[in-house]
């Protein structure tokens, strides 16, 4: 995305709204508006924010996981499995 190529002024944001929908919505592009010159804000295509949003989610998940590793935080994944085997077991001699 280039925003050089897709600034806006708000005037005309304010006239071209629905103009200005439907062609994110149909390039899933961000187009930057001014106000007096200066950036204000993004506007996207709601397909987009979902998905930029989850990918954040999952960049902290990361840099979380990360931390934790670097921390000595963790356990071997044959324990992991072996203890859900377990809770497995339980749950289904409760189920009875």
């Amino acid at each position: 995305m280039n925003f050089s190529t897709h600034v806006k002024p708000i005037s005309y944001f304010k006239s071209h709204a629905a103009d200005i929908v439907k062609t994110l919505s149909d390039t899933r592009e961000s187009m930057l508006i001014t106000q007096n010159g200066e950036a204000r804000l993004v506007v996207m295509d709601v397909g987009s924010y979902e998905e930029r949003e989850a990918t954040l989610a999952l960049l902290k998940i990361l840099v979380l996981g990360n931390h934790a590793i670097e921390q000595g935080q963790f356990r071997p994944a044959e324990e992991v499995f072996a203890d859900l085997g377990r809770q497995a077991v339980e749950e289904e001699k409760d189920a009875k």
